[in-house]
């Protein structure tokens, strides 16, 4: 079992195709660390769930019939689920992809990926980083990002780690790329965080989407 979680990953699925729903469930079974606390085809049925259930992770697909994973996240805050929040999809409008990024889920996956790297998608979120589909950040950023914000500018260090955690990069893997230590890239990070007004890596890449498409 992978060592990034020591306590069992309760998960809720959330996708409108039966046969989608059992196939990644018996993925899902096969994981020692994973518990599969229900699944669902619907906004309603997902919000009962995590009404009733202990949820860390819902993976969520974005059409849903006739709503769609928007209206699932915007009723999550509502209803104050503090689970993560993984789209599991086999497409994403470019705005739409901006839109769900403001509102804080934890990655983008797109269905065409691997099985395997699912799990691992899952464990990462669970670890506090991000999982986002790059080609579609990337566009997402580009063409939907709010003007540029004057008030704060990154230094060089401070660009180079933002534009590793845009790509989902751990600290680990962030310092072997710079060639630094990893405390060095912890107190960065939190540098980032700070003028980004930010506590997570989920935040900073909200922000980063918002305000400081410059940046990187």
């Amino acid at each position: 079992m992978n060592n990034i979680s020591s306590r069992v990953i309760r998960i809720l699925l959330v996708d409108d195709h039966a046969l989608f729903r059992e196939s990644l469930g018996r993925l899902l079974a096969a994981e020692a660390d994973f518990e599969l606390v229900g699944h669902c085809d619907s906004v309603e049925g997902a919000l009962q769930m995590i009404a009733q259930c202990v949820v860390d992770v819902v993976l969520l697909d974005f059409d849903l019939g006739q709503r769609d994973g928007g209206d699932f996240v915007s009723a999550a805050v509502e209803h104050d689920f503090t689970g993560k929040i993984l789209l599991v999809t086999a497409g994403l409008k470019d705005h739409d992809a901006a839109d769900l990024i403001r509102r804080g889920i934890s990655g983008i996956f797109m269905k065409h990926s691997s099985p395997s790297l699912l799990v691992t998608a899952i464990r990462d979120v669970m670890a506090g980083k991000t999982w986002f589909d790059q080609p579609l950040l990337q566009k997402a950023i580009a063409t939907h990002a709010l003007p540029d914000s004057p008030a704060t500018r990154f230094t060089d260090r401070e660009r180079q780690v933002l534009h590793y955690v845009l790509e989902g990069l751990a600290n680990k893997e962030i310092a072997s790329k710079l060639d630094v230590s990893e405390s060095s890239v912890k107190s960065t990070l939190q540098q980032l965080f700070n003028k980004a007004g930010v506590r997570t890596r989920g935040q900073l890449v909200r922000v980063a989407l918002e305000q400081y498409r410059h940046e990187f």
